[in-house]
C-alpha cells in the first residue's frame, strides 16, 4: 500500500451528529431558562373581600353586575393556570 491511502483510511469524518446534538439541548435549555418564573421561591395566597354575593331575589333577564377585589397576601407571585370561575347557587 502506498503512503497516500493510509492517510485516507485514518482521516475521520467530522462528527456532525453531535454536533446536531449539541445544538438541540442548547435550544432546549434555553427554553426552560427562558420560561423559569422569577419568584423567590415564596407561596402564593388568594385572598376575596367577598366570598357571597347576595342579590335577594332577582327576575329572569335581568342582568346584575358585581365587582370583587382579589388580593395576593403570600410572599410568591399569584398566576391563575385555569380561567377563573364562578358558581351560582340558588336560593331557597
Amino acid at each position: 500500500m502506498s503512503k497516500k491511502h493510509k492517510r485516507q483510511k485514518q482521516r475521520k469524518s467530522f462528527p456532525w451528529s453531535l454536533v446536531a446534538i449539541g445544538g438541540v439541548l442548547l435550544i432546549i435549555a434555553a427554553f426552560f431558562l427562558a420560561n423559569r418564573s422569577g419568584d423567590s421561591g415564596g407561596t402564593p395566597s388568594i385572598a376575596v373581600d367577598q366570598q357571597k354575593i347576595d342579590y335577594g331575589d332577582v327576575k329572569f333577564n335581568v342582568n346584575k353586575t358585581f365587582a370583587i377585589k382579589v388580593t395576593n397576601t403570600g410572599d410568591g407571585t399569584l398566576r391563575f393556570k385555569e380561567e377563573p370561575y364562578i358558581e351560582v347557587l340558588e336560593g331557597c
